[in-house]
């Protein structure tokens, strides 16, 4: 019994591992031909969930799959013939040559905006999905029949929208760049009425028209309307950037969008609508990435914020940049007891998924085949702590493939390390960030950024002139973002304006 149950397994096993050679003819939608760009970079997806739509569910898991690659040359009447014996870069331990029997479902995207750092750029051409069962070697057939659309914010009479060339940016860049914010005024706005002001940082990536979320929540908007909401501004800021979010803050790579947010988007919009500019009744909030940019934004900006609101933040010390001290740990991948690191884990500290398998699926974002140019998070971390390197890319701080770190680079990440930024300011900085930090952050957080938070914490207990008076909060087996909540932040802010008002 036993031998024939052993004999099973391993037929089993030899069928779901057999591997078959895909090809995929690519052709585009007569309509859209005209509307085809000659160069960009192709994305195949193959997701084994029926329900969803595979060029929505890109990160990295079990039975979801990238591949990609960069064509020049594109004639949209003849479309492309991926072939499996082309070198396409993907996120699987097997290539297009070798993909094992089963059930998935394909979609292909064709990315041709090169002025977003999206793959849901606008513009971008995209195929239905289709299920394909594959148990042999398989041809398929798909049509880029679909475009991206242009994102649109909600009509609504307290929705304003601000859209204006950065004077700064477009110098650094040498061409047109503008910067873009959704407001939601308080219900009853007043024209003319000095009003406090609240600027959102979104999580990574996040749009401008996140507004548009918001506004169709009933339940906040019943609030919002009430006496209990408090009358502030909403400003909910873009957070696109050349390499992924532009992180508001000064950059080598990206460029000034710190002065860009702070000297010409708020003044703009304050002067359009809040009535007045003072800094008592400023405040800036966010989580995640908007959790380190709300942080950052009070520290490097300490006169211009009176208080900022951060849930979750990034890492804010860059000896706990994650799990890795990148002034001391050799690589990036790999810990100092020979393991695989992993990013992300469940509430319960099961990994979920590693460093490494991470950086492979932003190598496959990235038209240069690394994560410098991916749009994602260590795209944009890099670009905004890295300096230049070669090729118009950002310096990487380790290496795409093998992870080893490179220590030359560390030290000019300094620059954005809080810890580091605050012990070396702190006689100057110190007196003015009084009153003006509270951070959350889940002490199970699914990208261990709570060590990171508490290094900086260790910090700020041993300050004096002044002694730090930061509040800084955990929650026990809480994860990622968890506590943040859009109500929750505004009453925050009423309470904060109760004691400087």
């Amino acid at each position: 019994m036993r031998f024939k149950f052993i004999l099973l397994y391993l037929l089993a096993s030899n069928v779901l591992f057999a591997q078959n050679e895909l090809k995929v003819e690519v052709v585009v939608a007569k309509q859209l031909q005209n509307e085809a760009k000659a160069d960009g970079r192709l994305f195949l997806f193959l997701n084994q969930n029926p329900d969803v739509e595979p060029r929505t569910q890109t990160w990295p898991s079990a039975g979801n799959y990238m591949f990609a690659k960069n064509f020049s040359g594109l004639k949209a009447k003849k479309g492309i013939e991926i072939k499996s014996e082309d070198e396409w870069i993907g996120t699987a331990n097997w290539d297009l040559n070798s993909v094992p029997n089963g059930t998935y479902y394909l979609q292909v995207l064709w990315d041709q905006n090169t002025e977003e750092s999206t793959l849901q750029g606008a513009g971008n051409l995209y195929s239905e999905k289709q299920k394909l069962v594959i148990d042999k070697n398989t041809k398929a057939k798909v049509t880029l029949n679909s475009k991206i659309e242009a994102r649109k914010i909600v009509d609504h009479p307290l929705v304003k929208v601000v859209d204006i060339k950065s004077e700064a940016l477009s110098e650094f860049w040498g061409k047109e760049m503008r910067v873009k914010a959704s407001i939601l005024l308080p219900f009853g706005y007043q024209k003319g009425k000095s009003y406090p002001i609240r600027y959102n940082i979104s999580g990574y990536g996040g749009r401008y028209d996140r507004v548009n979320r918001i506004v169709k929540n009933e339940a906040f908007m019943k609030w919002w309307e009430s006496s209990e909401a408090p009358q502030i501004i909403n400003v909910f800021v873009d957070a696109e950037g050349p390499f992924g979010d532009n992180y508001h803050l000064d950059s080598d790579n990206s460029g000034p969008y710190g002065h860009a947010l702070i000297k010409e988007l708020a003044p703009t919009i304050e002067d359009m609508y809040r009535g007045e500019s003072g800094f008592k009744t400023r405040f800036v909030d966010g989580c995640s990435t908007g959790g380190w940019v709300s942080l950052g934004l009070q520290m490097y900006y300490p006169d211009f914020f009176n208080g900022t609101f951060s849930y979750s933040p990034d890492a804010i010390d860059f000896e706990n940049y994650q799990l890795i001290n990148i002034y001391k740990d050799e690589n990036a991948f790999v810990n100092e007891h020979g393991y695989l690191r992993p990013i992300m884990r469940d509430t319960n500290g099961e990994p979920m998924m590693s460093m490494k398998d991470f950086i492979q699926y932003e190598n496959v974002l990235g038209a240069s085949n690394t994560y410098l140019n991916s749009g994602g998070q260590f795209s944009a971390h890099t670009a905004l702590y890295s300096p230049k390197g070669e090729n118009g890319l950002p310096r990487p701080m380790f290496d795409p493939q093998t992870g080893v770190i490179d220590h030359e680079v560390t030290k000019v990440w300094e620059k954005y390390d809080f810890k580091k930024y605050a012990a070396k300011n702190w006689a100057t900085l110190g007196p003015k960030l009084q009153g003006k930090i509270y951070v959350w952050m889940g002490d199970m957080d699914n990208f261990y950024l709570n060590t990171g938070t508490r290094g900086f914490e260790a910090f700020l207990k041993e300050t004096t002139n002044p002694k730090s008076d930061a509040v800084i909060e955990y929650t026990p087996m809480k994860g990622h973002c968890a506590n943040y909540d859009n109500k929750k932040v505004l009453l925050q802010m009423k309470e904060r304006l109760s004691e400087v008002e």
